[in-house]
């Protein structure tokens, strides 16, 4: 009776046993797979901006200007858009810490939103929006409270022509 029990013992045992392995050897399987889908994400836009540089002007160019972009130039936030798009760059939250701070302190966000020269005027201001809304919905996602953040329509939201002009600005107040 007693071989019995240990034998039904060690066939639970050696299941238990194996399921553990199987989803440790799960996790450290997906673990891999991400970092060498990032990896290849990385070199993907590494290849992107070589071949933009070497066109010139070329489709690869155009797509790479027209992609959604994000850089801090003299404490300004500048979000750039691709044509028609609303949807912010990957590292939007990274670059938005020192607005955080900011606000963190007691000073307010404020966020305007420009459109290129080109199109629908009642389309242009309708994507501003959008896009100012995007990024003050990021603002929010980074703990900064709604009433800390300062929608403002800038003066004159036609800002020329390209990605350089379809842009949303980050300032402190």
């Amino acid at each position: 009776m007693f071989s019995q029990d240990d034998e039904s013992t060690g066939v639970v045992m050696g299941v238990v046993f194996g399921v553990i392995a199987l989803v440790i050897s799960l996790i450290i399987g997906l673990a891999i797979y991400q970092k060498n889908k990032t990896a290849k994400a990385a070199k993907a836009g590494t290849a992107v901006v070589a071949v933009a540089g070497a066109a010139g002007t070329g489709a690869a160019a155009q797509a790479a200007a027209d992609a959604a972009s994000v850089m801090v130039e003299g404490g300004i936030v500048k979000f750039f858009f691709a044509s028609g798009k609303a949807e912010l760059a990957n590292d939007g939250a990274t670059a938005l810490k020192d607005v955080v701070a900011g606000v963190k302190a007691g000073k307010k966000a404020v966020i305007s939103g420009y459109v290129d020269n080109t199109g629908d005027p009642e389309k242009n201001k309708q994507i501003a929006k959008e896009r100012a809304f995007a990024v003050r919905d990021l603002l929010k996602l980074a703990g900064v409270a709604e009433e800390s953040v300062v929608l403002q329509k800038p003066d004159d939201i036609k800002a020329g022509t390209g990605s350089a002009a379809r842009r949303v600005e980050v300032t402190l107040q």
